[in-house]
């Protein structure tokens, strides 16, 4: 069983059934252009069912129908298993896989080429999981884990696989920043359950839970080229909360340099509840073993020192400080001459909610995760991709992501909850004409139209800047200023900007 490794190495390929298509040598010439048309049978579609006109074309014979069947079944009704093909009902080996399906086929979870092979490798786990044991009770002794037994990598084969670098694939030849979210979100989790798990069935398992984002940085840009490599695993633990880390990895074309291969570094901080009372509960101790393990310890321990103390100093501020009292007066002077004398407002600025966007969807079965909730993963993919919308139609050129500052989890998104996503340029940073910063708030709200509530679920803050060759194809381009219109505003931007000096002088 692969839980049971010590290291666990996962290559990530494009679906099954898609992998049996005949190969087209088109489809691998060195010359192709660079967004090839998809033959038809890599296209997915909902199930149907096709009537084609007999070839007769006998208006008085029945039509042909072609049956079309889910390919999903349910992994726990063994009395009516689905029906065989012909093929795999003469050999007992094909019929008996293939009457249980994998669990990457398993209904009513969210599905990627990732999710798909970490829920695969660890699938009784993930079993235990789902059908808990009735009555089951939690885990009686803490156990001592190191960090490298939980240290997952998956391996993205770019260069070789054609279906998956097309499901990757971003309008710039590289990779799609927001699917790449859902990825991270995905095998952190799956790192905090093998970090928890105590390997025994009779247990109820924890209820594992995604609190916050750190931090996730871009280094270089990611290539859909490329092969590519994600490997983390659990740094930190306190008593009820672990922190992951994950580096991208992915060597330069040339192979010049590899001290330069990581791409991506990613901080996610779980939490642990008791999957029956729902209350935190201890998870199992980290003993980090080599120097470089020891010194990640010991940084995020820093980091959650430091988020305890800003969570006492926001409770116990009451009053404004007269310091705070002139830099909000400062921040918003600009804004009200965008108010009152509006022909005198400065041309290089522009106000805060002309910048804002929004979107909305009812949050569907299908994404949701193994706890019955909605993906959180998904949730930054959505927040990943209005951010960026936000950033190009403020700049006027397509911006460049560089990090995701920090993420929120503050409440669960549940099937079926009507979600509004609502996006602004908080302010931005033009000390560097080369690399101006643009950075981007969404903020996560569901909304209750029967109860006449709304509340904030996540918040998410992004930062990029634009395209080298995309500014230097506009002389004299320059990113305007941001400035509020309302105290609220204002201090949205000194919050933000307080916490980002908070992290430089820490780091």
């Amino acid at each position: 069983m692969i839980i049971s490794r010590i290291y666990s190495y996962i290559t990530i390929s494009s679906v099954s059934a898609l992998s049996r298509t005949p190969k087209l040598s088109h489809l691998t010439t060195p010359n192709r252009p660079p967004f090839p048309r998809i033959p038809h049978f890599f296209c997915t579609k909902p199930p149907i069912v096709i009537i084609l006109p007999p070839q007769s074309m006998d208006p008085n014979s029945s039509p042909q129908t072609i049956p079309v069947v889910s390919t999903f079944a349910n992994p726990f009704d063994s009395q009516n298993p689905p029906p065989l093909p012909p093929a795999a009902a003469s050999n007992g080996a094909d019929a008996a896989a293939a009457a249980r399906k994998p669990i990457a086929l398993w209904p009513g979870m969210y599905h990627s080429p990732v999710t798909n092979a970490l829920w695969e490798a660890r699938s009784k786990v993930f079993e235990r999981m789902l059908d808990p044991p009735k009555d089951a009770p939690p885990q009686s002794e803490l156990l001592s884990k190191t960090p490298h037994q939980s240290r997952t990598s998956i391996l993205y084969n770019f260069s070789s696989d054609y279906i998956l670098r097309e499901q990757y694939r971003d309008p710039w030849n590289e990779v799609r920043i927001g699917k790449l979210l859902e990825d991270l979100d995905a095998l952190a989790g799956t790192i905090s359950v093998k970090h928890c798990s105590d390997e025994d069935s009779t247990t109820r398992p924890l209820l594992l839970v995604t609190a916050s984002v750190d931090r996730i940085v871009l280094k270089k840009p990611i290539s859909v080229d490329v092969d590519l490599k994600i490997v983390g695993s659990a740094i930190w633990v306190g008593r009820s909360s672990i922190e992951i880390q994950l580096d991208v990895i992915q060597p330069p074309k040339d192979d010049s340099d590899s001290s330069h291969s990581t791409a991506l570094t990613a901080n996610f901080i779980f939490v642990a509840r008791d999957s029956v009372t729902g209350k935190a509960a201890s998870v199992n101790r980290l003993i980090p073993e080599t120097k470089q393990e020891k010194s990640l310890f010991e940084e995020a321990e820093a980091r959650s020192k430091l988020r305890k103390r800003k969570t006492v100093e926001d409770d116990g501020r009451k009053e404004v400080e007269s310091g705070e009292k002139n830099r909000l007066e400062a921040l918003l002077a600009e804004g009200r001459i965008f108010s009152d004398m509006p022909a005198l407002a400065d041309r290089d600025s522009i106000l805060l909610g002309d910048t804002r966007l929004q979107n909305s969807l009812i949050c569907q079965p299908q994404q949701r995760n193994m706890h019955g909730r909605i993906f959180g993963g998904f949730l930054m993919h959505r927040a990943f991709e209005l951010a960026f919308s936000t950033a190009y139609t403020f700049a006027g050129l397509v911006p460049c992501f560089l990090e995701v500052d920090h993420v929120d989890f503050l409440r669960p998104v549940d099937v079926g909850d009507f979600l509004r996503l609502k996006s602004c340029v908080l302010y931005t940073e033009l000390e560097n004409p080369d690399e101006p910063l643009i950075n981007v708030e969404v903020v996560a709200h569901v909304t209750k139209p029967e109860l006449r509530t709304s509340e904030v679920t996540n918040t998410f803050y992004f930062t990029f800047t634009v395209r080298p060759e995309a500014k230097a194809a506009k002389n004299g381009y320059r990113i305007r200023n941001v400035v509020p219109s309302t105290e609220e505003e204002a201090r949205l931007i000194l919050e933000r900007k307080d916490a980002e000096a908070l992290r430089l002088a820490s780091a």
